[in-house]
């Protein structure tokens, strides 16, 4: 059953965490030299542009999918296939579905987002692509899985992480 409450609070800190990404470009342009400004940004937005895709495509089915022995999910959410508004019976039972995918986005995002910081002024624009894509399908979503999947090997194992520490950091 869906709680009006939890799908408010869910859906806000699911904003609020999507609005440290372009804080973060702000913060990291505001490091770079005056002609490497707008090249800093545009990296944190197409970062929160190519992953929001990926995951919608992708990534969530990889980190929350069905469990393929505690490592990786299956590919039963590829392109949100049976994520709608009802509640998952596996997570964030009281709030849809679709919501709980929108606030796991927002962490697979950022985490991305956050590398951007170490490779500003060093990298090509379109090898920050690539390392995007390579980051969240070969590290973010086996991780994400490992921790926060059902059948994940640390999730087993009792680990919790409510603050994305192990998965984020």
């Amino acid at each position: 059953m869906i709680n009006t409450g939890d799908t408010a609070w869910l859906l806000m800190s699911s904003a609020l965490v999507m609005l440290m990404t372009p804080g973060l470009a702000l913060f990291y342009g505001g490091m770079v030299r005056r002609k490497n400004i707008l090249s800093t940004i545009m990296m944190s937005f197409a970062c929160l542009g190519l992953v929001g895709l990926l995951w919608v495509i992708y990534g969530y089915s990889l980190s929350f999918g069905a469990d393929h022995g505690g490592i990786i999910g299956g590919l039963n959410f590829v392109g949100l296939m049976n994520v709608g508004q009802e509640p998952s019976s596996v997570y964030a039972t009281t709030v849809p579905h679709l919501a709980f995918m929108v606030f796991q986005a927002m962490f697979a995002i950022i985490t991305v987002a956050l590398f951007t910081g170490a490779i500003v002024e060093r990298v090509k624009f379109s090898a920050l692509m690539v390392f995007a894509v390579l980051w969240l399908t070969l590290v973010y979503s086996p991780v994400a899985h490992w921790v926060w999947g059902s059948g994940g090997w640390l999730f087993k194992f009792g680990a919790l992480d409510f603050a994305g520490g192990t998965v984020v950091a």
